[in-house]
């Protein structure tokens, strides 16, 4: 399993729901909850992490 270098996203607000995003390895943007740092977390392909950050816009 790849090591991800999760950092919190921009989109996390400041009420303790927060997103880390991890970019760090070739084709994948890893997604993690970051109360639950061990749970799952979620892999997509770059482009639709960008679809998706900008379908919030």
């Amino acid at each position: 399993m790849p090591e991800f270098d999760f950092v919190k996203s921009s989109y996390s607000n400041t009420g303790g729901e927060c997103v880390e995003v991890a970019r760090n390895v070739p084709d994948v943007v890893a997604v993690r909850d970051s109360k639950t740092p061990d749970g799952p977390l979620l892999r997509l392909d770059p482009r639709a992490w960008t679809e998706f950050t900008v379908s919030l816009g």
